[in-house]
This record gives C-alpha cells, sequence and structure tokens, in this order.
C-alpha cells in the first residue's frame, strides 16, 4: 500500500451505527487503538531526563547509542502555535533535543523511538497478521527542525523475528506532518498469545551505517537479521547539528485498511493502561505535605525492618521489579506514638497483583509492632516495573 504523508488531518470521524434488529447501537473504533499513550499525555517517571530508555512518557522508550553528548527526551507541551496535532486536541508530544555530537556520525551512532506491543493484544485484535490481504495501518504526527526524509519499522519478535520498514517522506523543517501507513500481513510472521513481545514500533531520527544499505527496499517484510538491514542509508544531518529536535505525538496503530481518526482516551482510562507496565505508588515530590507520601501499612519483623504490601490497581504484566529511589533518611516509619528515618527499600515477594516489600537501612523498631511507612524526602520513590 502506498504511503501517504499529508500536512492536515482528512481522516474519516468516528460513527455511529445502529443494528435495527436488536436496537443496540455501538461505535466503530473505540478501543481500537493497540498503542499505549499515544497522545503522549502519562508520564509518571519524570517530565525531562537527559538519558536513555523508558524516563518520560509512559510506554516509549529512547534509544541511542555512539553519543558524545546524551540527548534529553521530554513530554514537551503543545501550544496552539503547533499548527495540525494541537486542533486535534493533542496537548502533548514525545520530544527529543540532540546534543552536540562532536565526533560526527559514526557508522554504529543510531536515535530511536520505540514502543513494544504486548504479543496477545496483537493476536487478539482481529489483524490476520500471516495474510498479505489483511492490514494494520500506522498513524502519527511528526516534526523536525532538519529537513529530510526519515525512516520507520515494524518488527515482530516471536519465530523468525521480520522487519518492515517505510518510509515518512520528506519532512520540512519545524513543520507538523501527519503520516498514514498501511501495512500488510506476510506469512513468516509469528506471534505468540502470551505476555511477551509482539510488535515493535521503531521510529528513527537517525541510523548509522552499520544498520542501513544503500540497495534496501522498502515496503516489504523480511527476515530482520542481523539489524543491519533497517533502512536505506540515512543522511546523517540531523545527528551532526547540535540541538536537533524530533518530536512526535497522536500515534495510532489500528486493525484494517484506513486510517480513522485518533481515539483520544480519558487520562484515567490510559494511566490504568500504563500502569500495567509500570505504577509510580509514591513519591515525595507528589505529596501535599513535607514530601511525606504514605507507602504501606507495616509490620514489625524485628528491630531493624518491617514488612508491607501494596496491592496494584491494575494487573501488571509479570511479577515487576522495584524501582526505588533512596537514600539516608529518604524514608520514615511510624509505630508506638514514635517514628524513625530509614534508608532502604527492596522486594521480598512479588506477583502480578501485588508485591511486598522489605523496609529497612538504619531502622530502629520494636518487633512485632503494627507500623505505617511513607517518605521522607522529595526524592525518594517507590514504583513498580514490568515493561516489555
Amino acid at each position: 500500500m502506498a504511503l501517504n504523508v499529508v500536512s492536515s488531518d482528512r481522516l474519516s470521524t468516528n460513527v455511529k451505527t445502529s443494528n435495527l434488529a436488536t436496537g443496540l447501537s455501538e461505535k466503530v473504533g473505540e478501543n481500537k487503538n493497540l498503542i499505549i499513550n499515544g497522545a503522549m499525555n502519562i508520564a509518571q517517571r519524570a517530565t525531562s531526563v537527559t538519558d536513555d530508555g523508558y524516563q518520560t512518557v509512559d510506554r516509549f522508550r529512547l534509544n541511542y547509542a555512539g553519543s558524545d553528548n546524551h540527548l534529553t527526551q521530554a513530554q514537551h507541551a503543545l501550544t496552539s502555535s503547533d499548527t495540525g496535532p494541537w486542533a486535534k486536541g493533542f496537548r502533548n508530544s514525545f520530544h527529543v533535543t540532540n546534543g552536540d555530537q562532536t565526533s560526527g556520525a559514526g557508522a554504529g551512532d543510531y536515535t530511536q523511538i520505540v514502543q513494544k506491543i504486548e504479543a496477545q493484544d496483537i493476536a487478539n485484535s482481529g489483524w490476520d497478521y500471516t495474510s498479505a490481504s489483511s492490514y494494520v495501518t500506522l498513524s502519527f504526527w511528526v516534526k523536525a527542525s532538519v529537513a529530510q526524509t526519515y525512516y520507520c519499522n515494524l518488527e515482530t519478535s516471536d519465530g523468525t523475528a521480520q522487519l518492515y520498514s517505510f518510509s515518512t517522506g520528506a519532512l520540512s523543517a519545524d513543520t507538523w506532518t501527519k503520516v498514514t501507513k498501511t501495512i500488510p500481513g506476510n506469512s513468516n510472521i509469528t506471534v505468540n498469545n502470551d505476555n511477551g513481545i509482539g510488535l515493535i514500533l521503531i521510529i528513527n531520527a537517525f541510523l548509522g551505517t552499520t544498520y542501513t544499505t544503500s540497495g534496501h527496499t522498502l515496503n516489504q517484510w523480511a527476515a530482520a537479521g542481523s539489524f543491519g538491514d533497517m533502512a536505506p542509508d540515512m543522511t546523517s544531518t540531523w545527528w551532526t547539528t547540535n540541538d536537533a529536535t524530533f518530536e512526535i505525538t497522536g500515534v495510532q496503530l489500528e486493525v484494517g485498511d484506513t486510517a480513522t481518526e485518533f481515539e483520544h482516551r480519558s487520562y484515567g482510562e490510559e494511566l490504568a493502561r500504563c500502569q500495567r507496565y509500570y505504577y509510580l505508588h509514591a513519591h515525595g515530590a507528589t505529596a501535599n505535605n513535607n514530601d511525606a507520601a504514605p507507602i504501606a501499612t507495616t509490620a514489625n519483623y524485628n528491630a531493624t525492618s518491617c514488612y508491607g504490601v501494596v496491592h496494584f490497581p491494575v494487573t501488571m504484566r509479570t511479577a515487576p521489579t522495584i524501582d526505588g529511589v533512596e537514600g539516608t533518611n529518604y524514608f520514615k516509619v511510624y509505630a508506638n506514638a514514635t517514628s524513625d528515618q530509614f534508608d532502604s527499600i527492596a522486594l521480598q515477594q512479588s506477583s502480578p497483583q501485588s508485591y511486598v516489600v522489605n523496609f529497612y537501612g538504619n531502622m530502629s523498631v520494636t518487633q512485632g509492632h503494627g507500623s505505617w511507612t511513607q517518605t521522607n524526602n522529595a526524592a525518594a520513590k517507590v514504583a513498580f516495573k514490568a515493561e516489555l
């Protein structure tokens, strides 16, 4: 299918259809978006970080390598001057700012924005991914400070990994552009019905020649191999431009050969979807009273530690690991009409539904007493991650 690049959104709107026989009605396309947090509204970890990985906008991660100076990723607030996405209800973007890459563009250098989609969500989506006559359609808004052509990939993980690449077309500098791409299935694709990786969306700001070939063929599935053939050779202008920017919003992947209006979800609904993969439980900076965010009701196991259970608001993808920020006197425990500061948190037991936390480190309590714990520093954090 052909790639469409448009400067304004001409996509069809959702409609309601009536079932005359039953009197029921349904909204066409509801819960259609396989991308989580495509409007970039949820950022549980932080809003701006100079680092790679999952750091800011939930479910999206920044990957990069070979940099002389770190790149910055951020949840960026849009304004009415963001012509295109603003009028469609988008108020945030995932925004990348380049550093000063003084050594130029190395063969192994790259920058990409990634979302990994759970396999069972693809397997149960209604897309017959093994059929070339069954399609998914990707759409998103993109803006870059450097005018050039950029490349994107869909990648599968199960069986023999498959890779599909396509171009954004030539983007004008500092101009929001709506990109849509319809992608067929392929008989070589395997997607397991489990909680592993089913499909990966990759939007590349730059790929060095380690990952590209001059004769690369776009718009077809091929074995991913060693990822030395992800795209045609890319111009290095974005990578070698100090403080170049690249940002996206309105990312939607839906079953079918037509891009429809973006599915705007409520903040609460989108947050719950994100919490399956990352759950911020307590953070001193968000507390209303002296950095004191409650953590758990606890029991003093001995004189130097206590334990408490955290129940997750949604079932997480798998038993999570703890993602804590700890330090000297970062936490406080209350028991028997007194309190004590302590330093550390750790895993005791976990499941996708709950987590037993071990609180310890310079703690002095009375064994057998009931207690409660809370943060005691703005930087203190208790979170849980089960990312793909």
